[in-house]
């Protein structure tokens, strides 16, 4: 059967029999693992509070970025503390966390943390509970802990205004689940002889064809993504976030998606395409490592320094990545202290240089990071 004789690659008479040019693969495959091992072995030079806290990253990342994919927007201090909170680490100062942050975490750090624990539909159903605790998708109730009924319709991806809508994809129908799920998860849990790396690419596209649940099958699908990388990696401490790439990649994540269903089932074109946004991942974790360590550093560094809780509470928010301009009001709301008190926070940081004026000016002053190094006195050297 030729691509021509249908519309999607489910109803195609071959499916789901993949196919893939293995020699095209090879070099980005063999790219991939480089990069993996760069990464592992920085990592295995640093120490283990250090690697705690590049893998802290990096699931914070996961977790917000696979969110941001569907247009959710958390809060990176709850997901980071509750990400803590589950997995024992000491980061002080936990946020509050809401139901639905919490179960985002626990359906990723499952994923990743029991990567060689069998899928199962049991545990699916659970995560997709977890992703939606109240039974509504917005102010739409939906089927939750369980396959779609399709009671309203076919299961279609689409986009536009209501009346002008293009359909981009549509799912097998609900009475063929059972079985394809079936399929899916006996793959899933087998040897069945592809490449690690391949199989999670085609794990990812496998689950996002199907679509079975009424919501959240990006998420799980990433998911699922994830576990076969762990896997693959041979640990389930992550330390590089796909997610995060393909957010910063959307169009792009989903153009190839939409092309993929609807040409045949050689996905050797998904299946580069995956590799190379997982090498770019696992680069940009390098920079985020980078990070890690300097922190680290300043630390080390600024250790002499006599600096209070609100200090340390606000230092570590730059050098967390501070979103926009940090000013006295915004100190003091932060560190819950009067703006005379967070004034004198911010001078006696900038009489030490740890802190200096922000560039540009404007109707409020803004402060940023001074790097260097501290001498005998705790006086920053440059």
């Amino acid at each position: 059967m030729n691509s021509g004789d249908y519309q999607y690659i489910w109803q195609a008479g071959d499916w789901p029999h993949w196919r893939f040019d293995l020699a095209t693969l090879a070099a980005p495959m063999a790219a991939v693992s480089h990069a993996q091992g760069l990464l592992i072995g920085r990592l295995a030079d640093v120490g283990m509070a250090l690697r705690d806290q590049a893998s802290l990253g990096a699931l914070t990342e996961d977790v917000i970025k696979t969110s941001a994919i569907e247009g959710e927007q958390l809060h990176t201090e709850s997901v980071r503390s509750s990400i803590a909170r589950k997995l024992g680490m000491d980061i002080g100062g936990l946020a509050p966390v809401d139901r639905h942050v919490e179960g985002v975490v626990e359906m990723v750090l499952d994923a990743t943390g029991n990567c060689n624990t069998p899928v199962t539909q049991e545990r699916l159903l659970g995560w997709h509970a977890a992703l939606f605790p109240t039974g509504y998708s917005g102010l739409s109730k939906i089927n939750v802990g369980s396959w779609r009924s399709d009671a309203s319709g076919a299961m279609q991806v689409v986009s536009g205004p209501i009346g002008r809508q293009k359909v981009h994809f549509e799912a097998p129908p609900a009475d063929r689940l059972e079985a394809e799920m079936a399929r899916l998860l006996t793959w899933l849990n087998s040897a069945s002889g592809e490449p690690p790396l391949i199989k999670a690419g085609l794990g990812h596209l496998w689950f996002v064809t199907l679509h079975p649940f009424d919501d959240g099958n990006g998420r799980i699908a990433r998911a699922i993504g994830d576990l076969l990388l762990a896997r693959a990696d041979g640990s389930g401490q992550r330390f590089y976030s796909l997610s995060a790439q393909i957010q910063r990649e959307r169009k792009a994540y989903y153009d190839m998606l939409e092309r993929t269903q609807k040409q045949s089932l050689d996905v050797t074109a998904w299946l580069a395409w995956f590799l190379a946004a997982l090498h770019r991942a696992i680069g940009q974790a390098q920079h985020q490592l980078d990070a890690v360590l300097t922190k680290a550093r300043l630390w080390q560094h600024w250790a002499a320094l006599p600096l209070n809780a609100r200090q340390v509470k606000l230092l570590n928010k730059l050098l967390d990545g501070f979103d926009g301009k940090l000013t006295s009001s915004k100190w003091a709301a932060i560190a819950k202290c009067s703006s005379d008190t967070a004034l004198r926070d911010i001078n006696d940081l900038l009489a030490r240089g740890v802190l200096v004026k922000a560039e540009g000016g404007g109707r409020s002053t803004g402060y940023v990071l001074r790097k260097g190094g501290v001498d005998r006195k705790g006086v920053i050297n440059y």
